[in-house]
Formats: C-alpha cells, sequence, structure tokens
C-alpha cells in the first residue's frame, strides 16, 4: 500500500473557546514532530462563533427583575491562533523538534443591554487569556517501527477579566494578570508500520503552574453604605494549566485511502481560577469563596475521519468531531457543553518536498446553561445558551528537507 503524504492535522481546526472548558485552543498535537525526515510546517486558524442566550424567567439577581427572559446577544469574539513546528533528524535513531503553539485561551464579552444582567453603564463583564507554548522534544529511534519522545514545554500565560452587573450582585471587579512563564514535561511513545500507513502515538502532558501576581481591584455595592471600595492590591495566586492526554491514530484502508482518529483528555475538573482578594473576601461574607473559572468534569473529544490522495499533488480530507464539554453548568463566559463538528480540508503540493493545506469546519455548540462563579458547586443557574454554531478556518504550509 502506498504511503500517503497528508498532513492529517490539517482539518484538526483550533477550536478555542469550543472546548470544554472554553479555553483549550490548538488541541496540543505532536504530529509534525512524527513527520519523516526534516520537517517544517507553519499554520494559522480562525474561528468565528455565535454564541448568545436567554436569561432565565425568573432571573432577580441584584433585584433586577427586569433582565428576565432578556436575550444576552453574541458574547463570543472572533479570534485566530498562529502556530509553527520544527523537526530535524539528527541520525538515524535520534531526532529533534521544537512545536510552538497557542494551547488556551479566552476572549468573550456580554454587549451592553437595556436591562444590565452582565454589564453597568458603559463597562460589561468580559475576559481575556493568552497563552503560548514551546516544547522541545527529544526522540529515540531504536527501530523503523517506534518512537520514544520526552522533553520540556515551556509556557506563558497572561489574562484580564472584569465582573459587572446584577448578575454578580452589582460587585465591580477587575483583575489584571502580567504574562507570567511556567515549565512542565512532555513524554510518549509512537509505533508505525509505514508499508500499509500504520501510525499509533500516545502523548502525555504534564500540568503546569504559574505563579501571578495578579492586580485586584474590588468594589462592592453595600445595602447601607452605598458604594464601598475595597481598593486595589497585588496578590499572588498559582494558576494550573491542565495535565492531557492525546491518542493519534491512522491506518490505510485501501489502495491511497487512509482512516484516522485524534482523541484527547484534558483534566479541567480540578482547574480553577481563585484569585486570592476575590476569593477570600467572598469566603468572609459569604461562607463560600468565588472561583473565576471552574469546571465540573474533564473533558473527551474525538476527532474521526479518512483521507483520500487523488494524483501526486492533491490529497483531501473529511472529518466529523465530537466533544464532551464539561459539564452542563458552565461558566457565564464561556457557556457551551461540547460540541459537534465537520470538517473538509485539501492538500496541494506543487513539488514532492512542499505542500499548502486549507480546511475548513461547522459546528453545532451544545446547549447549556451558564453559572456565575458564586453559584458553583450549586444547581443555580442565570441563563440558557441554546442552538449556536461556529465556523473554524484553517491553513497551513509544510516543507521537507
Amino acid at each position: 500500500m502506498k504511503k500517503l503524504p497528508l498532513i492529517i492535522g490539517l482539518t484538526c481546526i483550533c477550536t478555542g473557546q469550543l472546548h470544554a472548558a472554553s479555553i483549550d485552543r490548538s488541541g496540543q498535537s505532536v504530529a509534525a514532530f512524527l513527520q519523516n525526515g526534516n520537517y517544517f510546517e507553519a499554520g494559522i486558524s480562525v474561528l468565528d462563533a455565535s454564541l448568545s442566550g436567554e436569561m432565565n424567567n425568573d432571573f432577580s439577581k441584584g433585584g433586577l427583575t427586569a433582565a428576565s427572559n432578556m436575550q444576552t446577544g453574541d458574547i463570543a469574539n472572533s479570534y485566530y491562533s498562529p502556530s509553527a513546528a520544527l523537526k530535524l533528524q539528527l541520525t538515524n535513531q535520534f531526532s529533534l523538534g521544537f512545536l510552538y503553539d497557542h494551547p488556551f485561551g479566552a476572549d468573550a464579552g456580554y454587549p451592553i443591554k437595556i436591562y444590565p444582567a452582565y454589564t453597568e453603564g458603559s463597562e460589561k463583564s468580559e475576559s481575556e487569556v493568552v497563552s503560548q507554548n514551546l516544547t522541545t522534544l527529544i526522540g529515540f529511534q531504536p527501530d523503523k517501527h517506534w518512537n520514544i519522545y520526552v522533553g520540556p514545554a515551556l509556557q506563558t500565560v497572561k489574562g484580564k477579566s472584569r465582573l459587572r452587573g446584577a448578575g454578580y450582585s452589582w460587585v465591580r471587579y477587575d483583575l489584571d494578570a502580567p504574562e507570567t512563564t511556567g515549565i512542565g514535561w512532555v513524554a510518549g511513545v509512537a509505533y508505525s508500520i509505514p508499508e500499509i500507513a500504520l501510525k499509533a502515538a500516545m502523548t502525555y502532558r504534564s500540568k503546569i503552574d504559574h505563579d501571578m501576581q495578579m492586580t485586584e481591584s474590588l468594589n462592592i455595592l453595600h445595602p447601607l453604605a452605598g458604594r464601598v471600595d475595597l481598593g486595589t492590591s497585588i496578590e499572588e495566586s498559582t494558576i494550573s494549566t491542565p495535565q492531557s492526554v492525546n491518542l493519534d491514530l491512522q491506518t490505510g484502508v485501501m489502495e491511497n485511502t487512509i482512516a484516522f482518529a485524534n482523541i484527547r483528555w484534558v483534566d479541567w475538573s480540578n482547574f480553577k481560577i481563585s484569585p486570592k482578594k476575590l476569593y477570600n473576601f467572598t469566603k468572609q461574607t459569604t461562607g463560600n469563596g468565588m472561583h473565576l473559572a471552574a469546571y465540573y468534569d474533564d473533558q473527551i473529544s474525538a476527532n474521526l475521519g479518512l483521507g483520500r490522495k487523488f494524483n501526486d499533488q492533491l490529497s483531501a480530507t473529511v472529518s466529523v468531531g465530537w466533544d464532551s464539554g464539561s459539564g452542563e453548568l458552565i461558566t457565564t463566559l464561556g457557556p457551551t457543553e461540547g460540541y459537534w463538528n465537520i470538517g473538509l480540508g485539501a492538500q496541494f503540493n506543487p513539488a514532492e518536498n512542499y505542500f499548502i493545506a486549507a480546511g475548513v469546519k461547522y459546528f453545532w455548540l451544545g446547549d447549556a446553561k451558564a453559572q456565575s462563579g458564586p453559584d458553583f458547586g450549586t444547581q443555580n443557574y442565570d441563563a440558557v445558551f441554546k442552538n449556536n454554531d461556529a465556523w473554524g478556518y484553517g491553513l497551513k504550509i509544510g516543507y521537507r528537507f
């Protein structure tokens, strides 16, 4: 069976706010490192989502009953994510790779509405998280079938968040977390039988701790004293991006045709963002410390598809994908419970040693109940987000040398 020059990852368009915890973007693939010989690639993906909901008919937080049944408007902002990879085959048995991506991120905000459930004046509840990851891998190939690899992952994270409106009991909270760097590790093993286009790889990524000096501002509405400014302070808090496992499979099913599967697990149930000033104040006043973001369940996602080589220059893929979500109750700044998607991709090889690939995906987003931080751990929620969707687009170039 002929080997196929397909880059299966071209249909794995980054899904950003569509993953379980709404911040899993790249999928953290190591497929580029498992290419034969010396290899370089660079790509970009874009996500354009529509995410809106309706406030509960009994919404009354902060005394704002007028916001019941109100449409939230679209809270999702479009974004793009770049990526790049370089793999060097140093000897017949040793390889070195560098993988760059934006593994986690968020960009959401509530439109200004006449009834301020999540806004106040010209200000709105919003959140933005940006991360970068550089993974270095050293691979050992004892024979043509096996590849054992390990290496460090250098990661940066920064973010900001604003809470406004009746949904947060008229709390005005600002968080600015400057960019910090953390180090984790990656390890995996791959097996291949080139004659039948069989490849299998399992990759583990550790959690990465970030000790952040967060600038927090807190202003509350007291029932008797009115607005009370609790000041601005710099507090040290730790955020840990989650551990994960990726399983990548492909095999030939007939001449010039392969089947592939990508399965991913992410430990979101142990992920929490708990800024110290906000957490301690809510702990003292309500008995329960408030998390800025927290999730109930782990994420499991799968992408299945077929790839077909039509001639020496043109190949294509079709795929279907599913994401479990991280629970029906989800943060107000990322209210989806998983998704289904369908994707199409094409790859053009102008010459044997380089290619251009493009892909598109359509997502049916899972319905979810939006829960603000103070309600975490209960069955209470503020709004229902239903019938939402998204389009994803990807472009990639690759070069073998």
